[in-house]
């Protein structure tokens, strides 16, 4: 059985970067930079938040599990913000943010996690395919090394989260169908083995 979900609002910020060339000297980010990493620590606290949601409700280790990485992602991305002098601008609260694409998404995913625990996985692995487009996204707006790096150690992390996801739904006899990241992308995830991402 494949569950298929349309998220209405388009998520990615697009950008353009006008140079290949990776740097770590200049301590000055873009404004492409700056708003990709702001909006990078909100995306990483909706996947926190919504598998804390989904935790709550069927308490399967996955969620919480998950939710704890996400956690650590959304450490990483602050770590890069201070560095450079970025304003936060994730708001505490559970469930609540200041981007208004996020916040509405938010309520979305959780209303289709709420169904069953089939559609929470599902849920997961959307966000996990969205993370991860955005990511590639992100790594080419950056030529700045540290924050390439950081970038690609959460793009990394992602990928373990949709196998995960995905195993998971395959053994209750359920598959994904990738909606971001293209299904030749999708499909390599799969076939590789787990990643460690903190070396």
């Amino acid at each position: 059985m494949r569950f298929v979900m349309y998220l209405i609002a388009p998520i990615m910020l697009l950008g353009c970067n006008d140079t290949d060339e990776i740097s770590d000297v200049d301590d000055t980010l873009s404004k492409q930079e700056m708003e990709d990493l702001q909006f990078l620590k909100e995306e990483e606290k909706l996947a926190r938040d919504v598998y804390l949601f989904s935790y709550d409700l069927y308490g399967q280790k996955i969620f919480s599990n998950i939710s704890n990485s996400e956690q650590s992602h959304m450490n990483s991305v602050l770590v890069i913000m201070e560095k450079y002098g970025i304003a936060d601008l994730s708001l505490t609260e559970r469930g609540k943010f200041s981007n208004g694409i996020l916040q509405d998404l938010y309520t979305d995913l959780v209303n289709i996690a709420s169904r069953s625990i089939e559609e929470a996985l599902y849920v997961g692995a959307t966000i996990e395919d969205l993370d991860i487009n955005d990511l590639n996204t992100f790594i080419k707006n950056t030529n700045h090394l540290d924050v390439e790096v950081m970038f690609n150690k959460l793009n990394c992390g992602s990928r373990n989260h949709l196998r995960a996801y995905t195993n998971n739904l395959q053994r209750l006899d359920m598959s994904y169908e990738p909606q971001f990241i293209s299904e030749e992308e999708y499909n390599t995830i799969l076939n590789s083995s787990g990643e460690k991402c903190n070396n």
